[in-house]
């Protein structure tokens, strides 16, 4: 299409969705809420990667909280755009590899990615 408009710049780097989702306990794919509660919750660990990425000079990118993003059994999961890229993670040192590998370095923690199958 030689009408279409170039697309506009992107507003940050790196678009990060984390799950928050909360289902009621015993439900049959659980939440994710509920699997981060060991490291103390889903919002305590987007606040962690924030405040991380900004201390490791990570500029132009964005951590929203999300509803559900239908990898429950697999959770806590985000999602890192624009490159589409799914994380497990559960603790501090997980969020700290990403921050490391993925946003720093540009590569990818293997052993947390999700694969579509």
């Amino acid at each position: 299409m030689a009408d279409a408009p170039a697309d506009p710049p992107l507003f940050y780097e790196h678009h990060i969705f984390m799950c928050t989702n909360v289902r009621p306990e015993g439900h049959p794919r659980g939440s994710c809420s509920a699997r981060a509660a060991a490291a103390g919750g889903v919002d305590k660990l987007r606040g962690y990667m924030r405040e991380k990425a900004r201390q490791l000079g990570i500029d132009s990118i964005r951590c929203n909280a999300a509803g559900c993003l239908d990898r429950c059994e697999f959770g806590p999961n985000m999602v890192i755009y624009p490159e589409g890229v799914w994380y497990r993670y559960e603790s501090t040192q997980d969020i700290d590899e990403i921050l490391q590998k993925h946003l720093i370095e540009g590569g990818r923690v293997e052993r947390l990615m999700l694969q579509p199958d």
